[in-house]
């Protein structure tokens, strides 16, 4: 094969190794070779000589006592370079303008803070009326789409002080008066997997939803909301909007480490 018609085509030898990595990162657990060559979708044999090479390189290893493979150093330090030059506000920034784009609404991108979520960007839809989020805007977590994703996957503790002191506050939606009803509340969004508001929102005369974005710890890392006024945004279980969030948020959270199905 010439050079210029491997350099069109890649490496098949290459690819190969790669479908085994890949099938090695998805399992989660040391394997053995039979497993492995299932899932790459290989016969045994070819699998056992592809190893051979990925252990020579460091890219994979294997107990001696137990026949088992799994990802080796070099691996583990390919991964830990990648997390490192992860830009996850940039990734964000490119999403919710993407999303902007494919459903013509107000999208905002959250992240957490010491005093809770705040606004990092919003992007401004193609149409007469539309709502302004204020980057910087600190959310509340009971009466913002966002604030109640984040309060829903973060850890109780680190989100109880704040909790008490909007209930104390007064500045809860209507009916959530205690802590045990906003965690009622909060495990109904972790249940559907998002926030909607379409009424008591902490601005008047707007609703929102928001999703959540892992990180490769599968631990929530930003939050993804669609703003609209009142009544104009599809906030039913067949909408478009909430389908295009839902994609959104998950496609950002792979490309940010997190498993499939972290959510």
């Amino acid at each position: 094969m010439s050079e210029e018609l491997e350099g069109k085509h890649g490496v098949q030898s290459l690819e190969v190794g790669m479908a085994i990595l890949r099938a090695m990162a998805t399992g989660k657990r040391s394997m053995m070779l039979k497993d492995i060559a299932t899932a790459a979708g290989m016969p045994p044999s070819k699998a056992h000589r592809y190893l051979v090479s990925l252990i020579r390189s460091g890219l994979v290893e294997q107990d001696r006592l137990t026949s088992r493979y799994d990802l080796g150093p070099f691996a583990l330090n390919l991964g830990l370079v990648a997390l490192d030059r992860i830009d996850r506000i940039r990734l964000g920034l490119t999403a919710i303008a993407d999303l902007r784009d494919a459903i013509n609404e107000t999208t905002a991108l959250a992240v957490w803070s010491d005093s809770g979520p705040v606004v990092v960007r919003w992007e401004r839809p193609r149409r007469p009326v539309t709502v302004n989020v204020v980057t910087g805007t600190s959310l509340s977590l009971l009466s913002s789409a966002a604030g109640r994703v984040f309060a829903a996957w973060l850890p109780e503790r680190q989100t109880e002080a704040l909790l008490l002191k909007e209930l104390e506050g007064s500045r809860a939606p209507a009916g959530i008066t205690t802590l045990a009803q906003a965690r009622t509340l909060l495990a109904d969004v972790k249940a559907q997997g998002l926030a909607v508001l379409s009424s008591g929102y902490f601005a008047r005369g707007v609703e929102a939803v928001a999703a959540p974005v892992f990180n490769f710890k599968n631990e929530i890392t930003m939050a993804i909301a669609l703003v609209g006024v009142e009544g104009s945004l599809d906030l039913g279980p067949a909408s478009a909007a909430l389908a295009e969030l839902r994609r959104a948020t998950r496609e950002l959270s792979l490309r940010l480490g997190a498993s499939v199905g972290a959510e």
